[in-house]
């Protein structure tokens, strides 16, 4: 596909010798899952169960219903869906075609999935019909008149005039036959689907995602999180991520004839009944989702004991909160991750030392994970040193999808992806993160680029310079703030920026949450803007509280 950047052939070739790519598009990997545990409850949510087969049975009615709407194989469709079982549905049956999805996240607004539609060039969207205020149909109204390639809406709830229902093409009987799905030849190492980086120069870049290495993904993912077929993941994160769709997540519980419970809300007061409802095992989270739990007094009233591991990602989890999280959850390991939707997985291992759990993310999951911890003059550095983490291997992307020029920065010469996160080696053989070298706020797992935040505020009329910083927050880990030099004469505040903001369409995620004006910025020895100095002295402002937010 043009666009995608291959793996080299000598690379190629060696991951087909060792296993790790079985040539199997996910249609069929997906088949074999349904076939050998028709009967098994596959997923739920609050309501509602669907067993394997009848999974493969709906998915494969809704692809046949895709190919009347002219969706077919290649075809591009940008997908904004919250944890529902129509998601699992739709991801099946898209594989059936061999379409490919462009995975958004809920929040992401008119700027974020124009961009996504745009570069894709996508035919169609699948998106809810509103959130609260907010209509998704209208935003693609706008999107589909700028962009001739977008011919269709498909709507999950209320299609208007103009739209498709989604659940109408899921339970209208298909007029195909499904051997004509059979006949759709599907090359593995193709993209399956498009995942999106954190974004750390302007709107998140697309990730293509091949038949071989996501289905190996969830493989090596799933055998160190001890899943059996007696399994339940309750499912919270948003699933358009990597981590709660395929590290294992979604695909990798399938894959072990294991139950999903997909659920759009991870307040206590939803998720711990469902915990004791279905006899939940494994959760994925985030720091300040465990917070969030452990803080609750509504943890009493339930029984959380079938909790047997909480894999949390995203950021570093402190060892407080990992311990709070034990007492909660009486039965329950915390296993650390480190991962990224380009590639590279690492665990902590369930057996591994306490101390080791404790302190380290957790290493690479397959023998031919490469990695390199590089300095500043792109040599290893000594065991031990912190270094920018590179990677490579038999999952992690050779090139972002149309980005040759930002792909020439984004890896070294020899295919190492430059992950711009500072790491050091343990003695254990595990790594520690120490720290970030590419420019972006981790916002509870989100991540914001400051470079795209920045770009929008300097054309605000008062703003003359501006660096956007993470400031710690106890619950999130960061938060935003905006850091700003003013032309003469000139005010701002919060509220004021935050209005100047809105007209762009944004994730509201990616919004300054708060602003601190500076007469002047501190500079580096290079006479670059020192954010290290900025993020010390906001952060001395807020542990002092010497300023509320502006």
């Amino acid at each position: 596909m043009d666009g995608v950047v291959p793996f080299p052939p000598e690379f190629a070739a060696r991951y087909r010798t060792l296993g790790y790519w079985r040539d199997e598009p996910l249609r069929d990997v997906f088949a074999a899952w349904c076939a050998e545990f028709a009967d098994r409850v596959a997923l739920r949510d609050a309501d509602r169960a669907m067993t394997f087969a009848q999974l493969d049975s709906v998915s494969t009615n809704l692809a046949l219903n895709l190919l009347d709407l002219g969706i077919g194989k290649g075809d591009r469709l940008v997908v904004q869906l919250p944890n529902v079982i129509e998601f699992a549905i739709l991801h099946f049956a898209l594989q059936k075609v061999g379409a490919i999805p462009v995975l958004a996240l809920p929040p992401h607004r008119f700027r974020e999935i124009s961009f996504f539609a745009e570069i894709s060039e996508a035919v169609a969207t699948v998106t809810p019909d509103r959130h609260r205020h907010f209509s998704f149909t209208d935003m693609v109204e706008r999107i589909k008149a700028q962009l001739p390639s977008l011919k269709l809406g498909i709507v999950l709830g209320h299609a208007p005039e103009g739209y498709v229902s989604l659940e109408t093409l899921i339970e209208t009987p298909a007029r195909r036959d499904a051997a004509e799905l059979d006949r759709i030849v599907i090359d593995p190492t193709d993209p399956a689907l498009f995942l999106l980086s954190g974004g750390t120069t302007g709107i998140p870049k697309l990730i293509p995602r091949t038949h071989n290495d996501y289905a190996y993904n969830s493989r090596m993912a799933a055998s160190v999180c001890m899943i059996d077929q007696g399994s339940v993941l309750l499912d919270v994160l948003p699933i358009g991520h990597n981590l709660p769709l395929a590290c294992p997540g979604l695909q990798g519980f399938l894959l072990n004839g294991a139950t999903t419970v997909l659920h759009t809300a991870a307040s206590p007061e939803e998720v711990f009944p469902l915990i004791e409802k279905y006899r939940v095992t494994h959760i994925h989270a985030v720091p300040a989702l465990l917070i969030r739990w452990t803080e609750s007094p509504l943890a009493a009233e339930y029984d959380l004991s079938s909790v047997k591991v909480i894999q949390s990602g995203g950021q570093r989890l402190q060892p407080e909160v990992r311990r709070r999280t034990a007492k909660v959850f009486s039965n329950v390991t915390v296993q650390e991750n480190f991962g990224m939707a380009e590639g590279l997985l690492m665990f902590v291992r369930l057996d591994d030392p306490e101390d080791v759990r404790m302190e380290t993310v957790g290493r690479k999951i397959c023998e031919d994970d490469e990695i390199q911890l590089l300095g500043e003059d792109d040599q290893p550095v000594a065991m031990g040193e912190v270094g920018e983490l590179c990677c490579r291997g038999p999952y992690t992307l050779r090139g972002y999808y149309k980005a040759q020029e930002h792909n020439a920065r984004a890896f070294t010469p020899d295919g190492f992806y430059r992950s711009g996160d500072l790491m050091r080696q343990h003695p254990s053989g595990n790594y520690m993160v120490e720290g970030r070298k590419k420019d972006l706020i981790n916002r509870g797992a989100e991540k914001i680029s400051a470079e795209e935040i920045e770009e929008l505020i300097l054309r605000h009329p008062a703003v003359e310079n501006v660096a956007c910083v993470p400031m710690p927050d106890p619950v999130l880990g960061e938060k935003n703030c905006a850091c700003v030099v003013l032309r003469k004469n000139a005010s701002l505040t919060l509220p004021e920026l935050v209005e100047f903001l809105a007209p762009f369409e944004l994730a509201k995620f990616k919004y300054p949450e708060r602003v601190e004006i500076f007469e002047r910025f501190p500079l580096s020895n290079f006479g670059k803007v020192s954010k290290k100095d900025l993020v010390s002295i906001v952060s001395e402002k807020i542990s002092g509280n010497t300023h509320a937010a502006r």
